[in-house]
């Protein structure tokens, strides 16, 4: 038998029926699902060391378990010292099993862990049912050693849902765990 992630295993048997019920959907096939999840960072500091791109290619990796790549500025901008093709950031783009079981450790381990935390605005909808979610420390992650930080910088988490309005994606990424926060 192969192993099926927690929360994709959830979402077939409980997600799929909620969202159903609650937005009369006919076919199966209209209940919106998850897509992929990406992972981002600026790195500004990168026009000067190169290393600090390494660094947060490094973490990312090791925060989603899948090789991260380094990002490369598309322009030349002469106020920020920044050439065309130059590194400036890292990202990683999960699917499947990796993106459940990532987004099973954000809601179970990292979340809880912020200092302060009372729930995720529910203001990162972009209109067309995708979330974007920032996170200010790397730290949250229980996989970085915060003895081998060099710098606390945060990171762009942004889910793509198949949904068709954010009204659905909010309730399929609740349904999912998100802590949203309660008006």
């Amino acid at each position: 038998m192969a192993y099926i992630p927690r929360l994709k295993q959830e979402y077939t048997e409980r997600v799929i029926p909620a969202l159903r019920e609650e937005f009369g959907y006919k076919n199966i096939m209209q209940v919106p699902k998850l897509e992929k999840i990406v992972l981002s960072r600026g790195v500004g500091a990168a026009v000067s060391d190169k290393k600090l791109v390494e660094y947060a290619v490094d973490e990312l990796t090791k925060i989603t378990g899948q090789k991260a790549v380094a990002t490369i500025s598309k322009k030349d901008v002469a106020s920020f010292k920044l050439r065309k093709g130059m590194p400036i950031g890292a990202k990683v783009t999960l699917r499947g099993e990796r993106m459940y079981e990532f987004l099973d450790r954000l809601i179970t381990a990292s979340l809880p862990r912020v200092r302060d935390f009372n729930g995720i605005k529910a203001s990162g909808f972009d209109g067309r049912g995708n979330y974007n979610l920032g996170v200010t420390e790397q730290i949250i992650f229980p996989e970085i050693d915060i003895d081998k930080v060099n710098k606390i910088s945060g990171m762009d988490i942004t889910f793509v849902t198949t949904a068709a309005t954010d009204k659905e994606a909010k309730s399929l990424l609740a349904e999912l765990g998100l802590p949203f926060k309660k008006n």
